[in-house]
């Protein structure tokens, strides 16, 4: 029966040990026999709070104001959404492609957004 744990990093069953250290050789990765080594959760491990979050972690609510942090091409126009554009009154919904912005931009009209492409002013 195997003794050595699998590596945390690749997952090789093919560890072995060298003094108080765990190696493996696929990877190179190395870690002490001493301590345990805690993986940090995947995606689907990590609790969902369904709260619309900015670019920097903020919280949105309808009603608020954003910035544009990142220049957007517009489909189906020739000019883009340019850095630093504010958008007041913000509606949250959520269309299941990832856009989860209502707004009306001036210039641009009634258009939805991606909450990673803005920050809250």
């Amino acid at each position: 029966m195997k003794t050595e744990p699998q590596c945390p990093k690749c997952k090789s069953e093919y560890t072995y040990s060298d003094g108080n250290i765990w190696i493996c050789p696929e990877c190179g990765h190395e870690w002490s026999q001493l301590t345990t080594e805690v993986t940090p959760p995947t995606a689907e491990q990590m609790p969902q709070d369904n709260v619309v979050r900015d670019a920097h972690g903020n919280p949105l609510a309808d009603g608020d104001t954003v910035t544009i942090v990142k220049d957007l091409k517009v489909k189906g126009s020739s000019s883009s959404l340019k850095s630093g554009t504010k958008v007041k009154s913000i509606r949250l919904f959520d269309a299941g492609d990832g856009h989860n912005i209502s707004c009306k931009i001036d210039g641009f009209g009634a258009m939805n957004l991606k909450s990673e492409f803005v920050k809250k002013s």
